[in-house]
């Protein structure tokens, strides 16, 4: 691949980042796991999850099933979100569009061409001009993406519950540096007909590359993949008259970390998977939770993922590295629900952590879910980071439960800054 191929829309590659490293390793939302009926409830369901997702979120849900209740097979729930607030794919490849225009002038370009300024020699001179511009609304712009995925059997038991869990999340964020002799660089061929000269002519005898390779600006890439293989195990107990559920779910976990730093003008999203930027690591961490039921309507509960802090450092590449914090996540939440309605609010106790080099994210949502029909469910809700350091977002979706053995979930998101997502879930019960 040329250099004028090379790089991509930064929206589009940092979906192909998150999702197809995602699926490549075989593993959407701000927390640790997908669950399309929460994730359209504004990303919620520590209280409100039924017991056959619960595994994915809270396992001490698993420990809510009804004696009617059967072994629930989850397979698969998949999410995925992007966020483009800056509007950085489109300008990236403006760029790319720019630098081809620049070399495809300094192919074209000859020594009688020195003294021809209107001619090749001023066109080369607007693109360097036109480059710099370019490079200097781009500094410090960022673009996001998010994937998880994840199966699941449960078994409900009223002597203890069990289920089997296999989950990942993946996370993608793409950012931009640009050096300000770049763009001293390039004003320089902009303003000056000698230095435009001799650069052209250089470049022209000995390759376009000696242009491109004069320019630092850098852009960085960075995705993580966590993948989860555990056993739930969980139980009810009665404390006075309250029902208290507790579960926990030891894990092992592999992590996946790619370091994708390069010159700007070289990125490539095909190559965000090579082992040259990837290294990973393998543990063991615990999710546990509780969950309290108050009357007929009320749930009370609190979820701990990730209960054991890992820090892993990436690959070093073209002098950089950065460090991937796996650190608890408390999560707090309330439903109410009634025959047709589930009202449920969630919110984050600790930071969501991610790559040192990124901002802390603290979540909370809200949603509701009504259910005309015994095989309708129409749901609707909205998550901010209260840190406002991600977009907030509106969600919905809607279920479809034929016969109460099949069910599919579908969710949908929508936020400010160019921030959409969507998430599928099909579960079958025995």
């Amino acid at each position: 691949m040329t250099r004028r191929t090379t790089v991509k829309k930064i929206k589009l590659s940092a979906v192909a980042a998150a999702v197809s490293l995602l699926v490549a390793n075989g593993a959407s939302a701000a927390n640790t796991w997908t669950e399309a009926r929460g994730d359209a409830m504004g990303g919620t369901g520590v209280a409100a999850a039924h017991y056959g997702s619960g595994v994915l979120l809270n396992p001490a849900l698993l420990a809510k099933a009804q004696p009617e209740d059967d072994v629930t097979v989850i397979l698969p729930t998949v999410g995925a979100q992007i966020s483009d607030k800056d509007n950085l794919a489109d300008q990236i490849d403006d760029i790319s569009d720019r630098i081809n225009y620049y070399e495809d002038v300094i192919d074209n370009f000859g020594p009688e061409d020195l003294l021809n300024l209107n001619g090749s020699l001023q066109q080369f001179q607007n693109a360097a001009g036109e480059l710099a511009d370019q490079l200097q609304t781009l500094n410090g712009k960022v673009a996001t993406a998010r994937a998880g995925a994840g199966i699941a059997v449960s078994i409900p038991n009223d002597v203890l519950s069990v289920a089997f869990v296999a989950k990942g999340y993946a996370h993608a964020r793409l950012s931009s540096w640009v050096d300000p002799d770049d763009i001293s660089y390039l004003r320089g061929i902009q303003n000056s007909d000698i230095r435009a000269g001799a650069v052209a002519l250089d470049a022209s005898i000995n390759g376009s590359e000696r242009i491109t390779n004069n320019l630092r600006s850098t852009g960085f890439g960075r995705a993580a993949i966590v993948s989860d293989y555990g056993v739930a195990f969980a139980k009810q107990f009665d404390i006075g008259d309250v029902p208290v559920s507790f579960g926990v779910t030891p894990k092992l976990q592999k992590t996946w970390l790619y370091n994708y730093t390069v010159p700007i003008y070289l990125y490539k999203s095909s190559e965000w998977n090579s082992t040259r930027y990837r290294n990973d690591d393998t543990g063991f961490n615990v999710d546990a939770g509780l969950a309290a039921d108050f009357g007929e309507n009320w749930t009370v509960a609190v979820s701990g993922q990730n209960l054991i802090s890992r820090d892993i450092d990436t690959k070093v590449v073209n002098g950089y590295k950065d460090t991937y914090e796996i650190k608890p996540l408390v999560t707090a939440g309330v439903a109410w629900n009634t025959e047709n309605i589930t009202l449920t609010a969630d919110g984050d106790l600790t930071e969501t952590k991610g790559f040192k080099s990124e901002e802390d994210s603290q979540y909370a949502g809200v949603g509701a879910e009504v259910r005309p029909l015994s095989w309708l469910a129409l749901r609707a809700g909205y998550r901010a980071d209260i840190k406002g350091n991600d977009n907030d977002v509106f969600t919905a979706g809607v279920g479809f439960a034929p016969f109460n053995r099949v069910h599919l979930d579908l969710t949908g998101l929508v936020g400010e800054k160019e921030t959409w997502g969507a998430g599928a879930q099909l579960s079958v019960t025995f």
